[in-house]
Protein backbone atom coordinates (compact mmCIF):
# COMPACT_ATOMS: atom_id res chain seq x y z
CA UNK A 1 0.00 0.00 0.00
CA UNK A 2 1.53 3.37 -0.97
CA UNK A 3 2.40 5.62 1.93
CA UNK A 4 2.17 9.38 2.22
CA UNK A 5 5.86 9.82 2.97
CA UNK A 6 7.35 11.73 0.06
CA UNK A 7 10.75 11.19 -1.58
CA UNK A 8 13.68 12.94 0.07
CA UNK A 9 12.09 12.90 3.51
CA UNK A 10 14.53 14.66 5.88
CA UNK A 11 16.74 12.06 7.50
CA UNK A 12 16.02 13.39 10.98
CA UNK A 13 12.89 15.42 11.43
CA UNK A 14 12.95 17.95 14.26
CA UNK A 15 10.46 17.20 17.02
CA UNK A 16 9.12 19.34 19.84
CA UNK A 17 7.16 18.26 22.90
CA UNK A 18 3.92 19.77 24.16
CA UNK A 19 5.40 21.84 26.98
CA UNK A 20 7.97 23.42 24.67
CA UNK A 21 5.26 24.22 22.14
CA UNK A 22 3.13 25.85 24.83
CA UNK A 23 6.12 28.04 25.71
CA UNK A 24 6.69 28.96 22.06
CA UNK A 25 3.04 29.94 21.58
CA UNK A 26 3.32 32.55 24.32
CA UNK A 27 6.88 33.81 23.87
CA UNK A 28 7.82 36.83 21.72
CA UNK A 29 9.20 35.00 18.68
CA UNK A 30 7.10 34.49 15.56
CA UNK A 31 5.47 31.08 15.23
CA UNK A 32 3.40 29.36 12.57
CA UNK A 33 1.38 26.61 14.27
CA UNK A 34 -0.14 24.59 11.44
CA UNK A 35 -2.82 21.93 11.76
CA UNK A 36 -2.41 19.98 8.51
CA UNK A 37 -5.49 17.80 8.80
CA UNK A 38 -8.49 18.41 6.57
CA UNK A 39 -11.09 20.99 7.53
CA UNK A 40 -13.58 18.55 9.04
CA UNK A 41 -10.93 16.86 11.16
CA UNK A 42 -9.46 20.16 12.33
CA UNK A 43 -12.86 21.54 13.27
CA UNK A 44 -13.64 18.65 15.58
CA UNK A 45 -10.64 19.13 17.88
CA UNK A 46 -7.58 21.38 17.65
CA UNK A 47 -5.25 23.76 19.48
CA UNK A 48 -6.57 27.23 20.26
CA UNK A 49 -4.06 29.19 18.15
CA UNK A 50 -3.63 26.62 15.37
CA UNK A 51 -3.91 27.81 11.77
CA UNK A 52 -5.83 25.35 9.57
CA UNK A 53 -3.74 24.51 6.51
CA UNK A 54 -4.94 21.15 5.17
CA UNK A 55 -2.33 18.93 3.59
CA UNK A 56 -4.49 18.89 0.45
CA UNK A 57 -3.98 22.67 0.10
CA UNK A 58 -0.51 23.06 1.57
CA UNK A 59 1.46 24.20 -1.46
CA UNK A 60 -1.35 26.46 -2.65
CA UNK A 61 -1.44 28.58 0.52
CA UNK A 62 1.80 28.19 2.47
CA UNK A 63 3.66 31.07 0.79
CA UNK A 64 0.76 33.43 1.46
CA UNK A 65 0.25 32.34 5.06
CA UNK A 66 3.94 31.99 5.98
CA UNK A 67 5.98 34.33 3.73
CA UNK A 68 9.41 33.92 5.36
CA UNK A 69 11.11 30.57 4.90
CA UNK A 70 13.08 31.10 8.12
CA UNK A 71 9.85 31.17 10.16
CA UNK A 72 9.64 28.82 13.13
CA UNK A 73 6.95 26.32 12.08
CA UNK A 74 5.29 23.56 14.08
CA UNK A 75 3.03 21.08 12.28
CA UNK A 76 0.77 18.63 14.03
CA UNK A 77 -2.23 16.35 13.62
CA UNK A 78 -3.54 13.41 15.65
CA UNK A 79 -2.50 9.77 15.92
CA UNK A 80 -4.80 8.65 13.11
CA UNK A 81 -3.19 11.11 10.68
CA UNK A 82 0.45 10.83 11.72
CA UNK A 83 1.48 10.03 8.13
CA UNK A 84 -0.03 13.32 6.99
CA UNK A 85 2.18 15.23 9.42
CA UNK A 86 5.31 13.56 8.09
CA UNK A 87 4.26 14.23 4.51
CA UNK A 88 3.47 17.87 5.27
CA UNK A 89 6.75 18.41 7.12
CA UNK A 90 8.59 16.87 4.18
CA UNK A 91 6.87 19.19 1.71
CA UNK A 92 7.72 22.24 3.83
CA UNK A 93 11.38 21.24 3.91
CA UNK A 94 11.38 20.64 0.17
CA UNK A 95 9.89 24.11 -0.35
CA UNK A 96 12.82 25.62 1.52
CA UNK A 97 11.45 26.24 5.02
CA UNK A 98 14.34 25.82 7.41
CA UNK A 99 12.76 25.60 10.88
CA UNK A 100 10.14 22.88 10.60
CA UNK A 101 9.17 21.01 13.76
CA UNK A 102 6.67 18.21 14.40
CA UNK A 103 4.68 18.06 17.64
CA UNK A 104 5.76 14.76 19.18
CA UNK A 105 2.71 12.61 19.91
CA UNK A 106 0.41 15.07 18.17
CA UNK A 107 -2.88 16.27 19.57
CA UNK A 108 -3.11 13.36 22.01
CA UNK A 109 0.22 14.26 23.63
CA UNK A 110 -0.88 17.90 23.88
CA UNK A 111 -3.98 16.91 25.83
CA UNK A 112 -2.11 14.38 27.96
CA UNK A 113 0.17 17.22 29.03
CA UNK A 114 -2.90 18.96 30.46
CA UNK A 115 -3.47 21.55 27.74
CA UNK A 116 -6.86 22.31 26.26
CA UNK A 117 -8.19 21.63 22.78
CA UNK A 118 -11.23 23.03 21.05
CA UNK A 119 -13.89 22.28 18.47
CA UNK A 120 -15.04 24.76 15.86
CA UNK A 121 -13.30 27.32 13.66
CA UNK A 122 -11.84 30.81 14.05
CA UNK A 123 -11.38 30.17 17.76
CA UNK A 124 -9.43 33.30 18.80
CA UNK A 125 -11.91 35.62 17.09
CA UNK A 126 -14.98 33.79 18.36
CA UNK A 127 -13.67 33.75 21.93
CA UNK A 128 -12.63 37.37 21.65
CA UNK A 129 -16.15 38.36 20.61
CA UNK A 130 -17.62 36.80 23.74
CA UNK A 131 -15.06 38.56 25.95
CA UNK A 132 -15.58 41.86 24.13
CA UNK A 133 -19.34 41.75 24.69
CA UNK A 134 -18.80 41.58 28.45
CA UNK A 135 -15.86 44.00 28.51
CA UNK A 136 -17.80 46.69 26.65
CA UNK A 137 -21.24 45.68 27.91
CA UNK A 138 -22.41 45.79 24.28
CA UNK A 139 -26.19 46.35 24.13
CA UNK A 140 -28.13 43.45 22.65
CA UNK A 141 -31.67 42.74 21.59
CA UNK A 142 -33.46 39.39 21.40
CA UNK A 143 -35.08 38.08 18.26
CA UNK A 144 -38.57 38.32 19.77
CA UNK A 145 -38.02 41.94 20.87
CA UNK A 146 -36.70 42.91 17.45
CA UNK A 147 -39.61 41.21 15.73
CA UNK A 148 -42.04 43.11 17.94
CA UNK A 149 -40.34 46.39 17.01
CA UNK A 150 -40.68 45.51 13.32
CA UNK A 151 -44.42 45.11 13.77
CA UNK A 152 -44.74 48.63 15.19
CA UNK A 153 -45.43 51.06 12.30
CA UNK A 154 -44.06 53.93 14.39
CA UNK A 155 -40.72 52.25 15.04
CA UNK A 156 -37.69 53.89 13.45
CA UNK A 157 -35.32 50.97 13.04
CA UNK A 158 -32.80 49.58 10.57
CA UNK A 159 -31.24 46.11 10.58
CA UNK A 160 -27.77 45.81 9.10
CA UNK A 161 -26.34 42.38 8.33
CA UNK A 162 -22.60 42.46 9.05
CA UNK A 163 -21.69 39.44 6.89
CA UNK A 164 -20.32 39.41 3.32
CA UNK A 165 -22.98 39.43 0.56
CA UNK A 166 -22.54 35.74 -0.27
CA UNK A 167 -23.40 34.77 3.31
CA UNK A 168 -26.19 37.32 3.55
CA UNK A 169 -27.88 35.93 0.44
CA UNK A 170 -28.13 32.46 2.01
CA UNK A 171 -30.51 33.68 4.71
CA UNK A 172 -31.22 37.00 6.41
CA UNK A 173 -33.53 38.71 8.88
CA UNK A 174 -36.52 40.09 6.93
CA UNK A 175 -35.83 43.64 5.82
CA UNK A 176 -32.14 43.55 6.73
CA UNK A 177 -29.62 45.35 4.53
CA UNK A 178 -26.22 43.80 3.88
CA UNK A 179 -23.37 45.97 5.13
CA UNK A 180 -20.28 43.96 6.12
CA UNK A 181 -18.74 45.12 9.39
CA UNK A 182 -15.62 46.38 7.65
CA UNK A 183 -17.76 48.83 5.65
CA UNK A 184 -19.78 50.28 8.53
CA UNK A 185 -17.49 53.22 9.23
CA UNK A 186 -17.68 54.33 5.59
CA UNK A 187 -21.32 53.58 4.74
CA UNK A 188 -23.28 54.22 7.92
CA UNK A 189 -24.25 57.80 7.14
CA UNK A 190 -25.64 56.77 3.76
CA UNK A 191 -27.71 54.08 5.43
CA UNK A 192 -28.89 56.00 8.49
CA UNK A 193 -29.70 59.70 8.19
CA UNK A 194 -31.39 60.29 11.54
CA UNK A 195 -29.55 60.10 14.89
CA UNK A 196 -32.72 58.70 16.47
CA UNK A 197 -32.92 55.62 14.23
CA UNK A 198 -32.29 52.42 16.17
CA UNK A 199 -29.55 50.34 14.52
CA UNK A 200 -29.43 46.56 14.96
CA UNK A 201 -26.43 44.60 13.69
CA UNK A 202 -26.77 40.89 13.03
CA UNK A 203 -24.74 37.99 11.68
CA UNK A 204 -25.37 34.24 11.52
CA UNK A 205 -24.45 33.75 15.17
CA UNK A 206 -22.86 36.08 17.67
CA UNK A 207 -19.34 37.39 16.94
CA UNK A 208 -19.95 39.74 14.04
CA UNK A 209 -23.17 41.03 15.61
CA UNK A 210 -21.20 42.02 18.71
CA UNK A 211 -18.18 43.45 16.88
CA UNK A 212 -20.35 45.34 14.38
CA UNK A 213 -22.51 46.96 17.05
CA UNK A 214 -19.54 47.85 19.22
CA UNK A 215 -17.73 49.29 16.18
CA UNK A 216 -20.47 51.89 15.73
CA UNK A 217 -20.47 52.65 19.44
CA UNK A 218 -16.67 53.03 19.49
CA UNK A 219 -16.91 55.41 16.53
CA UNK A 220 -19.24 57.62 18.56
CA UNK A 221 -22.40 57.12 16.48
CA UNK A 222 -25.22 58.97 18.31
CA UNK A 223 -27.87 56.37 17.48
CA UNK A 224 -29.11 53.60 19.77
CA UNK A 225 -27.15 50.52 18.64
CA UNK A 226 -27.79 46.86 19.44
CA UNK A 227 -26.34 43.48 18.55
CA UNK A 228 -28.98 40.93 17.63
CA UNK A 229 -28.58 38.19 20.20
CA UNK A 230 -27.60 34.93 18.45
CA UNK A 231 -28.15 36.36 14.97
CA UNK A 232 -30.08 34.49 12.30
CA UNK A 233 -29.83 31.33 14.38
CA UNK A 234 -31.57 33.00 17.32
CA UNK A 235 -34.22 34.28 14.91
CA UNK A 236 -34.76 30.79 13.49
CA UNK A 237 -34.87 29.22 16.97
CA UNK A 238 -37.60 31.72 17.89
CA UNK A 239 -39.64 30.24 15.02
CA UNK A 240 -39.47 33.45 13.03
CA UNK A 241 -39.20 33.38 9.21
CA UNK A 242 -35.97 34.15 7.37
CA UNK A 243 -35.59 35.57 3.89
CA UNK A 244 -33.42 33.94 1.26
CA UNK A 245 -31.61 35.24 -1.84
CA UNK A 246 -32.07 38.87 -0.77
CA UNK A 247 -30.11 41.56 -2.59
CA UNK A 248 -30.42 44.69 -0.44
CA UNK A 249 -26.77 45.76 -0.40
CA UNK A 250 -25.00 48.77 1.06
CA UNK A 251 -24.72 51.87 -1.18
CA UNK A 252 -21.67 51.65 -3.43
CA UNK A 253 -20.95 55.38 -3.33
CA UNK A 254 -20.95 57.90 -0.52
CA UNK A 255 -21.37 61.66 -0.53
CA UNK A 256 -17.92 63.22 -0.80
CA UNK A 257 -19.02 65.95 1.57
CA UNK A 258 -19.21 63.40 4.40
CA UNK A 259 -15.65 62.09 4.03
CA UNK A 260 -13.98 64.68 6.29
CA UNK A 261 -16.41 63.91 9.10
CA UNK A 262 -15.97 60.15 8.64
CA UNK A 263 -12.18 60.54 8.60
CA UNK A 264 -12.32 62.57 11.79
CA UNK A 265 -14.36 59.86 13.50
CA UNK A 266 -11.82 57.23 12.55
CA UNK A 267 -8.90 59.49 13.48
CA UNK A 268 -10.41 59.83 16.96
CA UNK A 269 -10.63 56.05 17.14
CA UNK A 270 -6.94 55.83 16.22
CA UNK A 271 -6.11 58.20 19.07
CA UNK A 272 -8.26 56.28 21.54
CA UNK A 273 -6.43 53.04 20.79
CA UNK A 274 -3.06 54.71 20.18
CA UNK A 275 -2.69 52.96 16.84
CA UNK A 276 0.79 53.07 15.35
CA UNK A 277 1.42 54.22 11.79
CA UNK A 278 4.07 53.27 9.25
CA UNK A 279 5.02 54.59 5.82
CA UNK A 280 5.53 52.58 2.65
CA UNK A 281 9.29 52.97 2.74
CA UNK A 282 9.50 51.38 6.17
CA UNK A 283 7.26 48.50 5.13
CA UNK A 284 9.48 47.82 2.14
CA UNK A 285 12.56 47.90 4.40
CA UNK A 286 10.95 45.43 6.79
CA UNK A 287 10.21 43.03 3.96
CA UNK A 288 13.67 43.35 2.45
CA UNK A 289 15.31 42.69 5.82
CA UNK A 290 13.38 39.40 6.14
CA UNK A 291 13.54 39.45 9.92
CA UNK A 292 9.77 39.56 10.39
CA UNK A 293 6.77 38.23 8.54
CA UNK A 294 4.90 41.28 7.25
CA UNK A 295 1.32 41.08 6.02
CA UNK A 296 0.06 44.10 4.07
CA UNK A 297 -3.74 44.00 4.05
CA UNK A 298 -6.17 46.06 1.98
CA UNK A 299 -9.48 46.08 3.88
CA UNK A 300 -11.62 47.72 1.21
CA UNK A 301 -14.16 45.99 -1.02
CA UNK A 302 -12.96 43.58 -3.66
CA UNK A 303 -13.92 45.96 -6.47
CA UNK A 304 -11.91 48.80 -4.94
CA UNK A 305 -8.98 46.45 -4.42
CA UNK A 306 -9.02 45.27 -8.02
CA UNK A 307 -9.35 48.77 -9.41
CA UNK A 308 -6.40 50.28 -7.52
CA UNK A 309 -3.73 47.71 -6.81
CA UNK A 310 -0.44 49.50 -6.07
CA UNK A 311 1.65 46.37 -5.69
CA UNK A 312 1.23 43.03 -3.98
CA UNK A 313 -1.20 43.60 -1.14
CA UNK A 314 -3.46 40.91 0.24
CA UNK A 315 -7.18 41.60 -0.08
CA UNK A 316 -8.60 41.07 3.38
CA UNK A 317 -12.19 42.35 3.72
CA UNK A 318 -12.13 44.17 7.05
CA UNK A 319 -14.93 42.38 8.83
CA UNK A 320 -13.64 38.98 7.78
CA UNK A 321 -10.07 39.81 8.79
CA UNK A 322 -11.35 40.37 12.33
CA UNK A 323 -13.70 37.37 12.21
CA UNK A 324 -11.28 34.88 10.64
CA UNK A 325 -7.75 36.22 10.99
CA UNK A 326 -6.27 32.72 10.64
CA UNK A 327 -7.49 32.54 7.04
CA UNK A 328 -5.21 35.43 6.09
CA UNK A 329 -2.39 35.54 8.65
CA UNK A 330 -0.52 32.30 9.33
CA UNK A 331 2.17 33.57 11.71
CA UNK A 332 1.46 34.64 15.26
CA UNK A 333 3.36 37.72 16.45
CA UNK A 334 3.89 38.84 12.84
CA UNK A 335 3.45 42.48 11.76
CA UNK A 336 0.13 43.37 10.16
CA UNK A 337 -0.06 46.55 8.07
CA UNK A 338 -3.57 47.79 7.29
CA UNK A 339 -4.46 50.12 4.41
CA UNK A 340 -7.63 51.49 2.88
CA UNK A 341 -6.58 54.63 0.93
CA UNK A 342 -9.04 56.91 2.74
CA UNK A 343 -8.31 56.50 6.46
CA UNK A 344 -11.88 55.58 7.34
CA UNK A 345 -12.09 51.79 7.48
CA UNK A 346 -8.50 50.84 8.31
CA UNK A 347 -8.50 52.34 11.84
CA UNK A 348 -11.58 50.33 12.77
CA UNK A 349 -10.04 47.05 11.63
CA UNK A 350 -6.69 47.89 13.22
CA UNK A 351 -8.32 48.77 16.54
CA UNK A 352 -9.93 45.34 16.77
CA UNK A 353 -6.83 43.44 15.62
CA UNK A 354 -4.77 45.24 18.23
CA UNK A 355 -7.25 44.17 20.90
CA UNK A 356 -7.04 40.63 19.52
CA UNK A 357 -3.35 40.72 20.41
CA UNK A 358 -1.73 41.43 17.06
CA UNK A 359 1.02 43.94 16.27
CA UNK A 360 -0.76 46.28 13.88
CA UNK A 361 0.19 49.37 11.91
CA UNK A 362 -1.80 51.81 9.78
CA UNK A 363 -0.18 52.48 6.41
CA UNK A 364 -0.01 56.23 5.85
CA UNK A 365 0.80 56.27 2.12
CA UNK A 366 -0.37 53.12 0.34
CA UNK A 367 0.03 54.74 -3.09
CA UNK A 368 3.78 54.79 -2.51
CA UNK A 369 4.06 51.04 -2.18
CA UNK A 370 6.27 49.55 -4.86
CA UNK A 371 8.31 46.43 -5.46
CA UNK A 372 6.74 44.37 -2.72
CA UNK A 373 7.58 40.69 -3.08
CA UNK A 374 4.79 38.62 -4.57
CA UNK A 375 4.34 35.23 -2.90
CA UNK A 376 5.50 32.55 -5.34
CA UNK A 377 3.08 30.06 -6.80
CA UNK A 378 3.79 26.36 -6.56
CA UNK A 379 4.21 25.19 -10.15
CA UNK A 380 5.48 21.61 -10.23
CA UNK A 381 7.42 20.32 -13.21
CA UNK A 382 4.93 17.78 -14.55
CA UNK A 383 6.23 15.34 -17.14
CA UNK A 384 3.36 12.89 -17.57
CA UNK A 385 0.37 15.16 -17.10
CA UNK A 386 -1.91 16.92 -19.58
CA UNK A 387 -4.71 19.43 -19.09
CA UNK A 388 -8.16 18.54 -20.32
CA UNK A 389 -10.77 21.22 -21.01
CA UNK A 390 -14.17 20.71 -19.40
CA UNK A 391 -15.85 20.86 -22.81
CA UNK A 392 -13.74 17.89 -23.96
CA UNK A 393 -14.23 15.72 -20.89
CA UNK A 394 -17.20 13.73 -22.20
CA UNK A 395 -15.53 12.82 -25.49
CA UNK A 396 -12.29 11.86 -23.73
CA UNK A 397 -14.02 9.46 -21.34
CA UNK A 398 -16.06 7.91 -24.16
CA UNK A 399 -12.82 7.37 -26.11
CA UNK A 400 -11.07 5.92 -23.04
CA UNK A 401 -13.66 3.74 -21.28
CA UNK A 402 -10.96 2.19 -19.04
CA UNK A 403 -9.83 5.55 -17.69
CA UNK A 404 -9.96 5.85 -13.93
CA UNK A 405 -11.93 8.96 -12.95
CA UNK A 406 -11.13 10.55 -9.60
CA UNK A 407 -13.31 13.43 -8.42
CA UNK A 408 -11.35 15.62 -5.99
CA UNK A 409 -13.91 18.38 -5.52
CA UNK A 410 -15.36 18.82 -2.05
CA UNK A 411 -17.12 15.78 -0.65
CA UNK A 412 -20.39 17.70 -0.57
CA UNK A 413 -20.13 18.67 -4.24
CA UNK A 414 -19.45 15.02 -5.04
CA UNK A 415 -22.51 13.94 -3.04
CA UNK A 416 -24.66 16.47 -4.87
CA UNK A 417 -23.69 15.24 -8.35
CA UNK A 418 -20.86 13.25 -9.91
CA UNK A 419 -20.09 11.12 -12.94
CA UNK A 420 -21.25 7.54 -12.63
CA UNK A 421 -18.20 5.46 -11.78
CA UNK A 422 -16.09 8.39 -10.56
CA UNK A 423 -14.38 7.80 -7.22
CA UNK A 424 -14.13 10.57 -4.64
CA UNK A 425 -10.69 11.10 -3.17
CA UNK A 426 -8.59 13.63 -1.33
CA UNK A 427 -4.83 14.06 -1.28
CA UNK A 428 -4.14 12.07 1.87
CA UNK A 429 -5.95 9.01 0.46
CA UNK A 430 -5.32 9.40 -3.27
CA UNK A 431 -2.43 6.93 -3.58
CA UNK A 432 -4.23 4.33 -1.49
CA UNK A 433 -7.44 4.81 -3.48
CA UNK A 434 -5.65 4.23 -6.79
CA UNK A 435 -3.37 1.42 -5.61
CA UNK A 436 0.19 0.60 -6.63
CA UNK A 437 1.52 2.20 -9.83
CA UNK A 438 2.71 -0.92 -11.60
CA UNK A 439 2.34 -2.57 -15.00
CA UNK A 440 -0.49 -1.35 -17.19
CA UNK A 441 -2.05 0.50 -14.26
CA UNK A 442 0.89 2.90 -14.20
CA UNK A 443 0.19 4.22 -17.69
CA UNK A 444 -3.59 3.78 -17.95
CA UNK A 445 -5.35 7.15 -18.12
CA UNK A 446 -6.16 8.76 -14.81
CA UNK A 447 -8.57 11.68 -15.00
CA UNK A 448 -8.43 14.00 -11.99
CA UNK A 449 -11.46 16.27 -11.66
CA UNK A 450 -11.28 19.28 -9.35
CA UNK A 451 -12.25 22.87 -8.70
CA UNK A 452 -8.83 24.51 -9.23
CA UNK A 453 -5.86 23.84 -11.46
CA UNK A 454 -3.44 24.53 -8.61
CA UNK A 455 -4.96 21.82 -6.44
CA UNK A 456 -5.00 19.36 -9.31
CA UNK A 457 -1.35 20.04 -10.16
CA UNK A 458 -0.33 19.14 -6.60
CA UNK A 459 -2.17 15.82 -6.90
CA UNK A 460 -0.61 15.13 -10.28
CA UNK A 461 2.82 15.84 -8.80
CA UNK A 462 2.20 13.27 -6.07
CA UNK A 463 1.05 10.71 -8.65
CA UNK A 464 3.99 11.26 -10.95
CA UNK A 465 6.44 10.83 -8.09
CA UNK A 466 4.65 7.59 -7.21
CA UNK A 467 5.19 6.31 -10.76
CA UNK A 468 1.94 7.12 -12.49
CA UNK A 469 1.67 8.37 -16.06
CA UNK A 470 -1.21 9.25 -18.36
CA UNK A 471 -2.60 11.82 -15.93
CA UNK A 472 -5.21 14.29 -17.17
CA UNK A 473 -6.38 17.30 -15.16
CA UNK A 474 -9.81 18.83 -15.65
CA UNK A 475 -11.22 21.81 -13.75
CA UNK A 476 -14.97 21.35 -13.62
CA UNK A 477 -18.19 22.43 -11.92
CA UNK A 478 -21.42 20.52 -11.43
CA UNK A 479 -22.85 22.13 -14.58
CA UNK A 480 -19.79 21.07 -16.57
CA UNK A 481 -20.41 17.47 -15.57
CA UNK A 482 -24.03 17.64 -16.66
CA UNK A 483 -22.98 18.94 -20.06
CA UNK A 484 -20.73 15.93 -20.74
CA UNK A 485 -23.83 13.88 -21.51
CA UNK A 486 -22.40 11.04 -19.44
CA UNK A 487 -24.46 9.17 -16.82
CA UNK A 488 -24.62 11.04 -13.52
CA UNK A 489 -25.12 9.86 -9.97
CA UNK A 490 -26.30 11.58 -6.80
CA UNK A 491 -25.84 9.95 -3.41
CA UNK A 492 -26.12 11.84 -0.15
CA UNK A 493 -24.46 8.95 1.71
CA UNK A 494 -21.28 8.64 -0.37
CA UNK A 495 -18.68 9.27 0.71
CA UNK A 496 -19.80 8.34 4.21
CA UNK A 497 -19.85 11.02 6.88
CA UNK A 498 -16.70 9.50 8.38
CA UNK A 499 -14.85 9.91 5.08
CA UNK A 500 -15.99 13.51 4.53
CA UNK A 501 -12.91 14.75 6.33
CA UNK A 502 -13.01 18.04 4.42
CA UNK A 503 -16.44 19.00 5.79
CA UNK A 504 -17.34 20.15 9.29
CA UNK A 505 -20.87 18.97 9.95
CA UNK A 506 -20.79 20.60 13.38
CA UNK A 507 -20.78 24.07 11.82
CA UNK A 508 -22.81 23.56 8.66
CA UNK A 509 -25.77 21.59 9.99
CA UNK A 510 -26.99 24.64 11.91
CA UNK A 511 -27.93 26.29 8.60
CA UNK A 512 -29.81 23.28 7.22
CA UNK A 513 -32.97 23.39 9.29
CA UNK A 514 -31.41 21.53 12.20
CA UNK A 515 -32.47 23.30 15.38
CA UNK A 516 -30.53 20.93 17.61
CA UNK A 517 -27.36 21.78 15.68
CA UNK A 518 -28.11 25.51 15.97
CA UNK A 519 -28.56 25.24 19.74
CA UNK A 520 -25.39 23.18 20.02
CA UNK A 521 -23.43 25.76 18.04
CA UNK A 522 -24.62 28.68 20.15
CA UNK A 523 -23.86 26.76 23.33
CA UNK A 524 -20.37 26.05 22.01
CA UNK A 525 -19.80 29.71 21.18
CA UNK A 526 -20.94 31.09 24.52
CA UNK A 527 -18.90 28.49 26.45
CA UNK A 528 -15.57 29.27 24.76
CA UNK A 529 -14.47 31.78 27.37
CA UNK A 530 -14.75 29.21 30.16
CA UNK A 531 -12.47 26.81 28.29
CA UNK A 532 -9.40 28.99 27.67
CA UNK A 533 -6.52 29.22 30.10
CA UNK A 534 -5.03 32.38 31.60
CA UNK A 535 -2.26 32.67 29.02
CA UNK A 536 -4.73 32.40 26.16
CA UNK A 537 -7.00 34.98 27.80
CA UNK A 538 -4.09 37.36 28.34
CA UNK A 539 -3.37 37.39 24.62
CA UNK A 540 -6.30 39.76 24.24
CA UNK A 541 -6.18 43.42 25.23
CA UNK A 542 -9.63 44.67 26.19
CA UNK A 543 -11.04 47.16 28.70
CA UNK A 544 -11.04 45.67 32.18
Amino acid sequence: MPTLTMPNTPAALQYIDASQLKSWIHDTTELALLDVREHGQYGEDHLFFAVPLPYSQLEQHIFRLVPLKSTRIVVYADESTAAVVLAAATVLCELGYTQVFVLRGGLEAWKQAGYGSFAGVNLPSKTFGEIAEHAYNTPRISASALHAMQQDPQADIIILDGRPPEEYRKMNIPGAICCPNGELALRINELVSSPSTTIVINCAGRTRSIIGAQTLINLGIPNPVYALENGTQGWYLADLPLEHASNRLYPETIAESTRPMLQERSANLSKTFQLETVDAGSVQSWMQAETHNVFVCDVRTQQEYLNALPAYVQHTPGGQLIQATDQYIGVRKARIVICDFDGIRAPVVASWLQQLGWTVYLLTDPKNLANLPVPPAFTPDLQATLTLEAADLGDFIREHPAARIVDTRSSQDYRASHLDGAKWSIRSTLLSDLGEASGADATAPVVLLGSSIGGLQVLAYDLERAGYGGIHLCVISGNDLQETGLPMERNSQLPSDAKCIDYLFFVHDRHDGNKAAARKYLEWETNLVSQIDEQERNTFSLPQ
